[in-house]
């Protein structure tokens, strides 16, 4: 059969194969090009399927939210080298596929896959650039936040575009929303800097807690070996390591040792209840380490440490006569969490050679 010059040139952009390769492969797939490239792969002809199998741990994290705060979108598209990540083809690709995503609401991989995209499907698309930059290149995961009448969504790409996250703040009062947009700014900055992995310490697993105890008591011990050797002051063991350990019956019992510490001190109980809410807290930031390290709601604001996210919400929720919640939030790392194989320089240039 005939086959057309435009459609080898088009299976040849996408697989980096030879034009009578290219050729020879449509004329056996009977011009089907999706075919073809398959064709080409499974004879180890496509130079493209070759980079598919190179790790890609570098690229970028792409970010776009609504000016209304309606919606945000993020993608990490990842590429083998930090300098590829800076090629003006990939970051066109990223462009694309950040629009794409947020025009189509496409919430995974594998409907981007087949959605349309320069009157190709994505996958085409993909391929197509792989075999033009010359690396593999992976579009390894999606997140989409969308808000309603009572939530406001927005995010926030750290500068070298290697972290980004994206929050959902929730309200009662549509007074409430135009008043939130800086703090929900903030909380995505202070999410990126403090890499808290879930929102509030209830999603804690009772034996995570447990485990956690063991290694952080055994850290503290071993810093305080430390501490004691230079002279310096004690860390606190700590009773508990979560809020979620701490019920009412516990705080209870912990006011009423405070009292009869303050009775010892001959303090005046007149002032034992402005005394006592202090030392409550302090009580609660000692045994919640845990929290602090992994909870959003019990770290410790970036942008003001003697109060904790749980807190500064509190603090605005009564400001704006209002309940302000996280609803949702996600961050992105980029290449956390894939294994990257290290290789000496020449080696590594010879194999990008290949």
């Amino acid at each position: 059969m005939d086959i057309s010059a435009s459609l080898v040139k088009q299976l040849r952009e996408m697989t980096d194969a030879g034009m009578m390769d290219c050729k020879k492969a449509l004329v056996e797939v009977g011009g089907d090009i999706q075919k073809a490239v398959e064709f080409l792969r499974e004879k180890g002809l496509s130079k493209a399927a070759k980079k598919a199998d190179r790790v890609a741990a570098d690229g970028a994290i792409r970010l776009k939210v609504e000016s209304d705060y309606s919606k945000a979108v993020m993608v990490e598209i990842n590429s083998e080298t930090d300098f590829v990540a800076k090629n003006e083809n990939f970051i066109t690709l990223g462009d694309k596929t950040l629009d794409l995503i947020a025009k189509e609401n496409i919430k995974t991989i594998e409907s981007l896959q087949s959605a349309k995209i320069d009157s190709i499907s994505f996958d085409e698309y993909l391929k197509s650039n792989i075999a033009k930059i010359g690396e593999n290149i992976v579009v390894r995961r999606i997140a989409l936040l969308e808000s309603n009448s009572k939530s406001i969504v927005n995010g926030y790409l750290h500068s070298n575009k290697r972290i980004g996250t994206i929050i959902a703040l929730g309200f009662n009062k549509e007074s409430s929303k135009e008043k939130l947009i800086e703090l929900s700014n903030s909380l995505c900055m202070h999410a990126a800097a403090m890499k808290p992995q879930i929102i509030s310490f209830d999603e804690f697993d009772n034996d995570f807690i447990a485990k956690e105890k063991s290694a952080l008591i055994a850290e503290l011990q071993k810093e305080n070996e430390e501490l004691k050797r230079l002279g310096k002051t004690l860390k606190t063991i700590p009773e508990f390591i979560s809020r979620k350990e701490i019920d009412s019956n516990i705080l209870e019992k912990q006011k009423e040792k405070f009292k009869e510490n303050l009775k010892a001190q001959n303090k005046p109980e007149a002032i034992w209840d402005k005394i006592i809410p202090g030392l409550v807290d302090r009580f609660i930031a000692d045994n919640t380490l845990l929290d602090q390290r992994l909870s959003f709601l019990g770290q410790f604001f970036v942008l003001d440490d003697k109060k904790t996210i749980a807190q500064v919400l509190e603090s605005k929720s009564k400001e704006l006569e209002d309940e302000i919640k996280i609803i949702d939030y996600i961050r992105f790392e980029l290449g956390e969490g894939i294994e990257k194989i290290e290789e000496d320089f020449a080696k590594e240039v010879a194999n990008q050679m290949k």
